[in-house]
């Protein structure tokens, strides 16, 4: 049974009475590592309000090369385009930093529930903005930035949604995110060990300076972060 308040950002944002008119059309499930949210091309057949973990979008190419779309914690949720009419998924999404707890709501329920307006479509349509301007921000982020700077943009996104200095995270997981190989991901890890900002052992980041991954990062965290954040 969901409780009357969400952590979830956005449930968060609705008043009780349209909140309480949600809650019998969620469920909760939870997401262990690894775990598949939905295939690329598979359906959209629920959408998910993540309150704990991080999933993560990934394009998949041809030759099986993956690349960072989007990660998505507690400030937002998976399955957005269903209200645009959207039943197939054009990425792989799964789950990154376990476990990722979720409110699910069928996709058909959800549409609905867009479509009756009032503050739920208005937080929904203001999220699908953010999200399209986020996707737009990643692409040039991934173009123009160093390996370096986008492993501290994305541990700081991770830091911000988990709720806790310490987290799983492979390097097998955090180059698919930055479309690198392992071994760019093992040197950036020991750059930021070195300057003691981190540690990465294990499988498991502890974040030991926050301002100074910030400083490590580039602009892109903070310009994400504030418009899904506002």
């Amino acid at each position: 049974m969901c409780p009357t308040v969400p952590e979830n950002r956005l449930l968060a944002a609705l008043p009780p009475a349209e909140l309480d008119r949600l809650l019998p059309r969620l469920s909760e499930v939870t997401f262990e590592h690894k775990e598949t949210v939905y295939r690329l091309g598979g359906p959209i057949d629920f959408v998910y309000f993540p309150h704990t973990g991080v999933l993560s979008s990934v394009v998949l190419m041809a030759d099986g090369q993956t690349a960072e779309a989007a990660a998505i914690g507690c400030w937002g949720m998976t399955g957005v385009s269903a209200f645009l009419g959207a039943t197939a998924s054009t990425e792989m999404v799964f789950c990154q930093v376990p476990p990722a707890r979720c409110w699910k709501m069928s996709a058909v329920d959800f549409s609905a529930e867009v479509a009756q307006g009032g503050v739920f479509r208005k937080v929904i349509h203001a999220y699908s903005r953010a999200f399209l301007a986020t996707s737009a921000r990643s692409t040039a982020c991934n173009c123009l930035h160093s390996a370096d700077e986008r492993c501290a943009r994305w541990l700081l996104t991770c830091h911000d949604q988990v709720g806790g200095n310490e987290f799983s995270l492979t390097h097998e997981f955090l180059a698919t995110m930055l479309g690198v190989r392992r071994a760019t991901v093992t040197v950036s890890a020991s750059t930021l060990q070195a300057a003691r900002i981190i540690t990465y052992r294990h499988g498991r980041v502890k974040i030991l300076d926050r301002a100074g991954l910030e400083k490590a990062s580039c602009e892109c965290y903070r310009a994400i972060r504030s418009l899904l954040v506002p």
